[in-house]
């Protein structure tokens, strides 16, 4: 797909650089409150919104911050919304990665145990999610299931929710299943590299996190809209590949309710 390296080298560059100054304009924030604090209002997140972007500030056109969802209170709400933003984020640099490897770089192993190879590169991404076998996905989605139920439940009461006063984004260990199940590295800092990291560090670079992840939904949704609606993104055009499957449509041709 990418086979012109310095083609895609200066389209990213490109890309990159046009995005930065609109990355910002989402939800906003983490907050500089200490991680110890027990809930989250929308003057902590006013407070953050000039350090990740001092053009765009503070932005919530839709007034999310002041809503109340599901009767839990406004502060439940806002840490439902920053867990929400920051999983996302963390989705969507997965998915910028994993755009650019496919389009290079496959697996020399085999995907499936009759000896299946991976698909070839040849293949537009979203193509080569779709020559996946179903099987293959649903062992996908299973392992995403448990982990979504291991932060929901806090790790088995490690953490209280993120709606009840956990730090948003703070996922939390597998301990108790480390030590009554089987040995499973945790998600975060699996070696402790990290424990003397100083807070400040921690600030900065989850301030970074948040900007980057916020860029990578930006960046991931142009590339499929790109090979979806030709023309729609006018700095991929050279590189694209027209798609004419759906991409919203993870098991099509495989499964679905309707």
């Amino acid at each position: 797909f990418f086979n012109r390296t310095i083609d895609i080298t200066m389209m990213k560059s490109a890309l990159l650089a046009s995005l930065v100054a609109s990355a910002a304009a989402f939800a906003p924030a983490q907050t500089g409150r200490s991680a110890t604090s027990v809930s989250e209002s929308k003057a902590d997140l006013e407070a953050l919104a000039g350090g990740l972007n001092p053009v765009v500030k503070y932005y919530d056109p839709l007034n999310l911050s002041d809503q109340d969802f599901w009767g839990k209170g406004n502060e439940a709400t806002i840490g439902w919304l920053r867990q929400s933003e920051i999983k996302h984020g963390r989705i969507a640099m997965f998915a910028f990665v994993g755009y650019i490897t496919q389009s290079n770089f496959v697996f020399p192993w085999a995907q499936t145990l009759d000896g299946a190879p991976h698909p070839s590169a040849d293949l537009v991404p979203e193509a080569q999610w779709d020559a996946v076998p179903a099987g293959a996905k649903w062992q996908i989605f299973a392992v995403i299931s448990m982990l979504e139920l291991w932060d929901e439940c806090g790790g088995g009461g490690a953490f209280p929710h993120y709606t009840k006063g956990r730090q948003p984004g703070k996922y939390p260990p597998f301990t108790l299943f480390r030590d009554n199940v089987h040995f499973v590295l945790d998600l975060y800092d699996p070696f402790g590299f990290n424990k003397n990291m100083s807070a400040e560090t921690k600030e900065r670079r989850l301030k970074a996190e948040l900007n980057n992840g916020r860029l990578a939904q930006l960046s991931i949704f142009a590339f499929l809209c790109a090979d979806k609606i030709p023309g729609s993104v006018p700095l991929l055009n050279d590189i694209a590949i027209p798609y004419s499957g759906d991409p919203m449509i993870p098991f099509e041709g495989q499964f679905s309710y309707f």
